[in-house]
C-alpha cells in the first residue's frame, strides 16, 4: 500500500491497521525518516519535497511490487509525505510484515535503499545561506546498486 500526503503519520496506529487480527506474520519492520537539522555543516530551517503526484505513485507501486516478488511479504506499507517539512517532522514509513524476520528486515531496507535513488521527489533544504536543491549522493546510488539483479 502506498500513501502519498502532506499530513503527519503515527507509527503504531499504522502498525496497529495493518496487523490486526493477522496470525499469519512474525515479523513487522518498521523504518521511519525524519528530517534533519543539519546538512554539509548548515543548519536546515525547512525543508520542502515536490513530486508529480501520478509519476511518484506509479514509481512507488513499482518499488513495492519488486520488493514483494523478492521476498515473502505478508503485507507492506509504504508513507511518503510531501510539502513543507521542518526538523524532527517525520518523511517517510516504511512497515514490512512477513512470517519471518528475515524477509522483513531485507525488504525494509531494500524500499528505503530504492526510495532514496529512484522515487521521484525533489528536496529543496533553506539554510541561512538561501534554499537550494539537494543533488543525488554517491552512498545512496551505492547503496541501491547492491540489489541490483544480474
Amino acid at each position: 500500500m502506498i500513501r502519498l500526503q502532506t499530513e503527519d503519520f503515527d507509527l503504531s496506529t499504522e502498525v496497529r491497521a495493518l496487523t490486526q487480527g493477522r496470525t499469519d506474520v512474525g515479523g513487522v519492520v518498521t523504518f521511519v525518516g525524519l528530517v534533519r537539522d543539519m546538512a554539509g555543516g548548515a543548519r536546515i530551517s525547512s525543508m520542502t519535497l515536490e513530486h508529480y503526484p501520478a509519476m511518484a505513485q506509479k514509481e512507488l507501486e513499482e518499488i513495492e511490487a519488486e520488493a514483494r516478488r523478492r521476498w515473502q511479504l505478508a503485507d507492506c506499507l509504504i508513507i511518503h509525505r510531501h510539502g513543507k517539512l521542518e526538523p524532527g517532522d517525520q518523511i517517510v514509513l516504511v512497515v514490512t510484515l512477513s512470517a519471518h524476520r528475515e524477509d522483513a528486515f531485507l525488504a525494509a531496507q531494500f524500499l528505503m535503499d530504492w526510495l532514496k535513488t529512484k522515487a521521484p521527489f525533489w528536496k529543496k533544504e533553506v539554510t541561512e545561506q538561501g534554499a537550494k536543491w539537494v543533488a543525488a549522493r554517491d552512498s545512496d546510488d551505492a547503496a541501491a546498486a547492491r540489489w541490483e539483479e544480474d
